[in-house]
């Protein structure tokens, strides 16, 4: 049985993969020579087979690709990606060209698509390996994913926020704003006040604090082209504490871990200064977000309920 006894190495990992993919063809594994060759080339049943030496690849066909990209649609926390992909593949014929098109339109949920992907594919290999490792009776391999957030971060600069950006800053506030309260940024100002009168939802965002670009601490996230993504302002408050105004990241941008980062970045200042307190005010339904802060040590202290009179 010592032919079947091969090693998984990374580039043997690479091209089953590859195969695995392949529609067209019959492939199987040569654990002599170490490759994958045509299932004509092995012999067929009821030949002799030396010992074991070739292995059908791991089953994979367009039905576990399809489950693939719903699993990862349905982990997007970008609801606006989200929908797009959802409708791409509620599509009779021509979905999975409907789903890399979508895809194209993203480029940072593209990437976290292929690493994704990649990560899940290697995880059917590896428990396609340990099966046959515990057939041999030998110990089983353990498995070592990938942190894809990280991976789709790595196309991002962070860096400290100018009096420069805020211009920028301040479009994606406003928009941010609109997005939360349903009040058209023409009719809102850079705290999310009505000028006009009335009450609106965004007014209840004006009680969080002053909005403030750059702030005392700030920094912002650029795409590896330039583009603005998305940034974090802090202010000092008189009793030394540091109250963050604002932890923004533009629709196309979200579920990649890029306020996370922006946030890590800010406590890491904050903590060389020695700042005795950090406070931060999210919005209903940052619950995600909420997730993080947690694990950041932050801890609630207030809820805010407004009733709107009709």
């Amino acid at each position: 049985m010592g032919l079947m006894r091969f090693e998984l190495s990374s580039a043997l990992i690479d091209e089953i993969l590859f195969f695995m993919e392949d529609q067209q063809g019959d492939f199987t594994l040569d654990t002599l020579e170490g490759g994958v060759i045509s299932a004509l080339e092995s012999p067929e049943e009821g030949e002799e087979d030396e010992e074991g030496r070739y292995v059908s690849l791991p089953g994979w066909g367009p039905s576990d690709g399809f489950r693939l990209m719903e699993r990862f649609t349905a982990a997007l926390h970008n609801a606006l990606v989200r929908e797009e992909l959802s409708a791409a593949l509620d599509r009779g014929r021509g979905v999975f060209r409907a789903f890399k098109n979508t895809l194209a339109r993203y480029p940072e949920t593209e990437k976290l698509w292929y690493a994704y992907k990649d990560r899940e594919m290697k995880r059917v290999v590896i428990s396609w390996y340990n099966a046959l490792r515990e057939s041999w009776g030998m110990e089983l391999i353990g498995e070592e994913p990938e942190d894809i957030a990280c991976l789709a971060l790595e196309d991002f600069r962070f860096r400290r926020a100018e009096a420069a950006d805020r211009e920028k800053a301040e479009r994606l506030h406003l928009a941010c704003l609109e997005t939360q309260s349903g009040v058209p940024c023409e009719n809102a100002g850079v705290n999310g006040v009505n000028p006009g009168g009335g009450f609106h939802a965004a007014e209840v965002f004006s009680g969080m604090g002053e909005w403030v670009f750059p702030g005392d601490i700030g920094f912002t996230a650029e795409t590896s082209g330039g583009e603005f993504a998305g940034y974090v302002s802090a202010a000092l408050a008189g009793d030394s504490s540091l109250r963050v105004c604002a932890v923004e990241v533009k629709d196309e941008y979200r579920g990649l871990g890029l306020g996370k980062a922006l946030v890590a970045l800010l406590l890491e200042q904050a903590d060389s200064a020695k700042t005795p307190a950090v406070i931060i005010d999210l919005p209903e339904g940052q619950g995600h977000f909420s997730r993080a802060l947690l694990r950041e040590n932050f801890r609630p202290c207030v809820r805010r309920y407004v009733r709107a009179t009709s």
